[in-house]
């Protein structure tokens, strides 16, 4: 990766202050959580931290901060459903670019092609695409 995604966590954390109002103090809490501890404590937090991002839509900063975080489970528990749980989130911090700080949607862009090879999904080759377009489609 051209860049760390735990620098980018705190960065992209810090920005998210104005868009959560009141709930900035629960993210913190959970967020400090999520940090300081490991196993079930820290997805507890984590999966709380989710939820906090689905209640406000429109909180860029602090839905890149989650997909950073959903990096840091993939490293910490290397299973199919925290590489799934990036995609979902990337996927959907992708399209729209509206409102987004240009940084992130670099570094998520980068992480979204993580979490698809995880997942076994990587992008088509010349050939695979070349050999689609040339088989015959349905039919008799």
């Amino acid at each position: 990766m051209r860049f760390d995604p735990a620098l980018a966590a705190q960065e992209a954390f810090h920005q998210a202050e104005p868009e959560l109002g009141s709930d900035w103090d629960l993210a913190v809490e959970l967020e400090e959580t999520f940090s300081a501890h490991a196993g079930a404590v820290a997805r507890q937090a984590y999966e709380r931290l989710l939820a906090l991002a689905q209640q406000h839509p429109d909180a860029h900063s602090f839905h890149a901060f989650c997909i950073y975080i959903t990096w840091q489970q993939v490293t910490e528990e290397t299973i199919a459903r925290h590489f799934e749980t990036g995609l979902t989130l990337s996927e959907s911090y992708l399209a729209s670019q509206e409102g987004k700080h240009p940084r992130d949607l670099e570094c998520v862009a980068e992480l979204h092609g993580s979490f698809r090879a995880g997942l076994g999904l990587e992008e088509q080759d010349e050939l695979q695409v070349e050999f689609k377009r040339d088989t015959p489609k349905g039919g008799d």
